[in-house]
Formats: C-alpha cells, sequence, structure tokens
C-alpha cells in the first residue's frame, strides 16, 4: 500500500471519533430541555452544514439519516406540549438535507413539521415553502414536491396564482396524476385568474381520453363561461345601481338603460336574473353547473 493512501486512512480513522462526538455531543444538547438560548446558539455555530459535510468523510447520506431522526425526535418531543419552541427544527433540517438533497422524505415531513401551527409545529410556512423549493431544485423530476408546494400557497398563505402555478408546473413532471392538472385548474379559478383555469380545462378536455374527465372539463368550461358572464353583468348592475339609485330587477331593466344590447343567456339557453342582493345568477331553470369552492387540496402526507 502507498505511503499516501496510509496516510489518508490514518486521517480517517482520526477523524471518525471526531465525528461521532460531534453527533453525540449534538443529540445530548437537543434531548437536554434546560440549555439556554445561548448555548442553542453555539451549537448551531458548531454544527452548521458547511462544517458537518466538512468532517462526514464521505458519509453524507448516512449522516444525513442521523440528522432526519433527531429532527423528528426534536419534533415529537415538542409537539403538542404547552409553548413548544421548534427553534432548532428549521437548522436540523437545512443540514439533513444539505448533507443528502435526495432525502424526499425530510422535504415531505419536513414541510408538515414547519408549517403546522400552534402547538403542532414551527408556525413558519415561510421556511416551509423555502425548504420545498430547494427540494424541488435539487430533485427536478419529483411531481409531488410541486403538489407540496402548491398545497402549501393554497392551505397556508391563500396565495391563489402562486398555487396554481405550483400546481401547473407538477402536473408538466413525469408521472404526474391527472388530479394535480386539475387542481391546478381549480385553484386558478378560484383565484379570479379564468383565464388560466380556462386554458387548463380546454388542455384537459382536448389531450384526455377519459370519457368522465372529458365530461368533467366540459362542465367545468360552461361554469367558467357563466362566472364570467356573471362578473360582466354585476358590474353593469353596479353601474345602473349609481345612475338610478337601485340595483335592476331584470336583465330587461340593464337593456332597457342601455346597459345592454340585448338579454344574456347562459350556455343552456335561459335567460340570466338577478337575485335580491342584486347579483346575476343562473335561471333556477338552467342545468349549468358552477364549480364548487375547493376547501382544501391534497396535501402532504402525514
Amino acid at each position: 500500500m502507498s505511503r499516501p493512501s496510509q496516510r489518508l486512512r490514518w486521517i480517517a480513522a482520526a477523524c471518525t471519533p471526531v465525528l461521532l462526538v460531534c453527533v453525540a455531543a449534538l443529540q445530548a444538547e437537543i434531548d437536554m430541555r434546560t440549555r439556554t438560548a445561548t448555548q442553542e446558539r453555539d451549537e448551531l455555530l458548531l454544527s452548521s452544514p458547511s462544517a458537518v459535510r466538512k468532517i462526514s468523510l464521505g458519509y453524507d447520506s448516512l449522516l444525513a439519516d442521523i440528522y432526519w431522526t433527531r429532527a423528528v425526535q426534536y419534533y415529537g418531543s415538542r409537539v403538542a406540549t404547552d409553548h413548544p419552541n421548534f427553534d432548532l427544527l428549521w437548522p436540523l433540517l437545512n443540514i439533513t438535507t444539505t448533507l443528502d438533497p435526495k432525502l424526499l422524505i425530510a422535504y415531505r415531513f419536513g414541510g408538515v413539521f414547519l408549517s403546522e401551527t400552534g402547538r403542532g409545529g414551527a408556525g413558519r410556512t415561510d421556511l416551509a415553502i423555502k425548504l420545498i423549493k430547494r427540494g424541488i431544485a435539487a430533485n427536478p423530476g419529483q411531481w409531488i414536491l410541486g403538489s407540496d408546494l402548491g398545497f402549501l400557497y393554497y392551505w397556508r398563505m391563500r396565495d391563489y396564482p402562486a398555487s396554481a402555478a405550483a400546481y401547473l408546473d407538477a402536473s408538466k413532471k413525469p408521472g404526474a396524476p391527472l388530479w394535480v392538472k386539475i387542481m391546478a385548474a381549480r385553484v386558478a379559478q378560484k383565484g379570479g385568474s379564468l383565464d388560466t383555469s380556462r386554458m387548463i380545462w380546454s388542455q384537459l378536455y382536448e389531450s384526455t381520453k377519459n370519457s368522465l374527465v372529458k365530461k368533467k372539463a366540459e362542465e367545468m368550461l360552461l361554469g367558467l363561461k357563466v362566472q364570467e358572464d356573471e362578473m360582466q353583468l354585476d358590474e353593469l348592475a353596479a353601474e345602473y345601481q349609481k345612475r338610478l339609485g337601485h340595483f335592476p330587477a331584470s336583465m330587461a331593466e340593464l337593456r332597457d338603460a342601455g346597459l345592454l344590447r340585448g338579454i344574456p343567456t347562459d350556455p343552456d339557453g335561459y335567460p340570466y336574473v338577478f337575485g335580491p342582493d342584486g347579483k346575476s345568477q343562473l335561471n333556477p331553470k338552467s342545468s349549468v353547473v358552477i364549480p364548487p369552492e375547493i376547501k382544501a387540496p391534497p396535501g402532504p402526507a402525514k
């Protein structure tokens, strides 16, 4: 064996105990319930991703598993307790995913741990989004992470355009199920982006071979047409109210006031009507279905 090879073996043998001591020290530090904020900061300085990676000696994946286990233990020891402190959760996840960027479970469940509010998590959706985006960058072919990002934007941030964009991007990844593109369309619709929603549903209608999906896409497109018509009619009704001091009782009144050229009808051929609140709506005889509001899209598994 050459001298350089012997020297490398001696260096590895000498550094491995140091690495194990560092991991043991981290575990002991996390388990100490009485540590001070200063002690926590000192521990993080000694456990930065770059520092840990330098002393990992190529065992990045193994060490990532250790840090992920500690992150789970750290979260589990604090969740559902009174006034839990999750200050070390992000640093642990940061180190874990730096050591092993392909560890999908750390991104998916780590995002849940970070975004849960109250006693169930750190209440840091911003860090959860940062973590998931890092996972997408490191694993560009994984549609599931894009779906998780769409969920965070929708359910936690109420940022519907960003959520729709995340779902739409995820739907283009290999193996993405059809419901991901459907979620993109429905979230875009909820956020008021009717053009985006119409574009996605049109793509589904043209591309799918599933008769049920095709029928659903057609139904949604008709519903979007109704929503667009009603938005325009409501604007005209508001203008009518400014001029005459009251809302119109019928489409004929809008026409007689010169705000309409004729009586608008829905895709079934029935004239739109006005409700008691002055808002336009479908004729009770119409069979057109308005897409229901999304209560909660599919989120990360817990």
